[in-house]
Order: structure tokens, then sequence, then C-alpha cells
């Protein structure tokens, strides 16, 4: 894996759980709609399979 991928948070995290809400912090994801780039590595890979459900990912 290389390159980057490209986040949007889609759904709200109200009832999500903690641990997906500390997720969603650690990818820098505070608000619908917001996009953040990060590195294509297997720690944001593992951080992304946690909260799937709430965002879209897209590579760059």
């Amino acid at each position: 894996m290389s390159g980057k991928v490209r986040l949007t948070l889609v759904r709200s995290y109200d009832k999500a759980s903690e641990r997906q809400q500390r997720v969603l912090w650690g990818l820098g994801l505070r608000r619908i709609n917001q996009v953040r780039e990060h590195a294509d590595d297997p720690a944001i890979r593992g951080m992304i399979t946690k909260v799937a459900h709430l965002v879209t990912v897209e590579t760059v």
C-alpha cells in the first residue's frame, strides 16, 4: 500500500460507541462532510475498518 486515502465523515457518531468516537477523533474527523487525507498504511486501514459504516474512503 502506498499513496494516500481521503476520508469523509458521512454519518453522525452521536450513537457510536466511545471507542468508535475516539477512532474518529484520532483520524481528525469531527464534523459531518469533513474531509481528511492520511497516508495509506496498515494503522490507518485498521482504524478505517472500525468506523467503516460512518466514513467513505477514496484512494488518492
